[in-house]
């Protein structure tokens, strides 16, 4: 049981330390470079499938950094999404 268990938790890490995106991506914020929709300019020049950071401050306050994937129909899919805590001990 306790192997079994131990199992699921490595092949859990693998499948995230892989660096593969869901197919989904995540729903966009205010704030997000796709919400509302997708942007009118295309990303003609940058490769399919390579991405981008955006950050950006949400509706109540918190520092939000999104990555971006380009994708074959040059649409944006954001695909990660991190919150910087209010009280960074690297700022002044």
């Amino acid at each position: 049981m306790v192997a079994a268990a131990m199992t699921a938790v490595l092949v859990a890490g693998c499948s995230v330390a892989s660096g593969s995106y869901s197919a989904e991506g995540y729903a966009p914020i205010p704030g997000s470079i796709t919400y509302g929709g997708q942007p009118r300019s295309k990303l003609t020049k940058s490769p399919i499938g390579s991405s981008f950071p955006h950050t950006f401050i949400d509706q109540t306050g918190r520092e939000v950094e999104e990555i971006y994937m380009i994708q074959p129909d040059r649409s944006l899919l954001i695909v990660q999404r991190h919150y910087r805590p209010f009280f960074a001990w690297s700022r002044r």
